[in-house]
């Protein structure tokens, strides 16, 4: 279900003269379900991409034509802080036992005081697909940050005040 992307009322339209300012990126959150804890740092990855499928019409070989093909979504790469929670771990042991789990995810942008939600991207059908484990290195004094893909079977983009993601 796609929703139509216009501006809330309350929010003034982009007009010369008139400025909008746009959403900072450090203010998300990302809710999976069945994930209760999760310290994401970094989400990159949502996009969306329609190959073309090119030809030249019968008797006309000047003009190459385009016509839409297949919609592929690159994987969406999670990056957090390891906690004590185990609970995506276990969700890439399903994967890893051959038991996937599909699980709708959603990435919720905030506004610039962190509490109220603008933008929603919902990942359909969500499941891990990679991990990577975090750097260990006794001489640093970085956060311990993990990485995990999300494999997906489609994109949506909602505006502010969407629904939690359910399964």
């Amino acid at each position: 279900m796609t929703t139509p992307l216009s501006a809330p009322a309350a929010t003034p339209a982009a007009q010369p003269g008139n400025w909008v300012d746009p959403y900072r990126a450090y203010n998300f959150k990302l809710l999976v379900n069945n994930v209760t804890e999760g310290h994401f740092t970094e989400v990159t990855g949502l996009g969306v991409k329609v190959e073309r499928i090119s030809y030249r019409e019968a008797g006309n070989n000047s003009v190459v034509r385009a016509i839409p093909s297949r919609v592929t979504y690159p994987p969406v790469t999670l990056r957090f802080g390891l906690t004590r929670s185990a609970d995506l771990w276990e969700w890439l042991m399903t994967a890893v036992e051959g038991r996937v789990s599909r699980r709708n995810a959603s990435i919720v942008l905030l506004d610039s005081s962190g509490s109220t939600e603008v933008l929603r991207w919902n990942l359909i059908n969500a499941w891990p697909q990679e991990w990577y484990g975090s750097p260990l290195d006794a001489m640093s004094r970085e956060l311990a940050i993990e990485t995990l893909s999300l494999a997906h079977e489609g994109l949506q983009r909602e505006a502010g005040g969407g629904a939690a993601a359910t399964a």
